[in-house]
């Protein structure tokens, strides 16, 4: 009597964790395609952080101590034309475009740099916790990601923090998030030496989809950080440019379901 009572009771209970439980489930990510519809020359001296298009010019920064830039680029010649260097201690990382402010992250002092769009003349300075990887725009608030699993969303004008989601698959939390574009509620991701675009709803930080492109850019630059990185959208044409640190060419891709 007294085990049934026991199982009567702990029924609901056990209901109640198998629902909640399954709520939690999140779906594995969608496999997308691409098209490769142009690809156009890179200098292979660019450790691409970050990767943007205006109005027909990429903007992109690199990194590296003593060799990091912000740059105004040509995209069918590759012809760099505006270069500001960093200065030797600063390590260049993702990079946003607001207004005409571009907005350059450092990797480690939690210090970032505001440039006049047009000049590249620096006219501000913002400050964040912890180190900068990747930064995009959404048209509210900065994206930044610090290579773990929690994406930040940060004030405009103070930088402070307004919230923040964790990126997770089917599998868990998803770490070492890089680059960052914003694509129509979107955000696009590149993951530190993996050959792969996470596609994450920025609401809830799931992982809806992911773009494989393993076989793109082969053979790589002799470099074990040649890595996938740097990624900027056409809203004119909906297509993809993406490169690498160091990367030959920057591929222009069409993407399918």
């Amino acid at each position: 009597m007294r085990a049934a009572l026991l199982i009567a009771t702990l029924f609901p209970v056990g209901c109640l964790l198998l629902f909640a439980a399954c709520s939690d489930r999140v779906a594995e990510p969608r496999r997308l395609d691409y098209e490769l519809v142009a690809s156009f020359p890179h200098d292979t001296t660019a450790s691409t952080q970050g990767l943007l298009l205006h109005d027909g010019l990429y903007y992109e920064s690199t990194g590296g101590y003593g060799s990091s830039t912000l740059r105004q680029v040509d995209p069918e010649s590759g012809k760099v034309l505006r270069l500001r260097d960093l200065a030797v201690r600063a390590f260049g990382e993702g990079l946003a475009l607001r207004d005409d402010r571009l907005y350059q992250l450092e990797w480690k002092s939690g210090e970032g740099f505001i440039y006049d769009l047009e000049t590249f003349d620096r006219v501000g300075e913002f400050h964040y916790e912890g180190e900068g990887w990747g930064l995009a725009w959404d048209g509210e608030h900065f994206i930044l990601s610090d290579g773990t699993s929690v994406l930040r969303f940060l004030e405009p004008e103070t930088f402070a923090l307004v919230r923040s989601a964790e990126v997770r698959d089917h599998r868990g939390p998803v770490d070492l998030l890089n680059e960052l574009e914003y694509i129509d509620g979107k955000i696009f991701c590149n993951r530190w030496h993996r050959d792969e675009i996470l596609v994450i709803d920025s609401e809830s930080g799931i992982v809806e989809a992911v773009l494989n492109l393993v076989a793109l850019e082969r053979p790589r630059p002799r470099d074990s950080e040649a890595v996938l990185n740097g990624i900027a959208h056409d809203p004119a044409t909906g297509l993809l440019h993406v490169t690498g640190k160091r990367w030959p060419r920057v591929h222009v891709l069409r993407v399918s379901e």
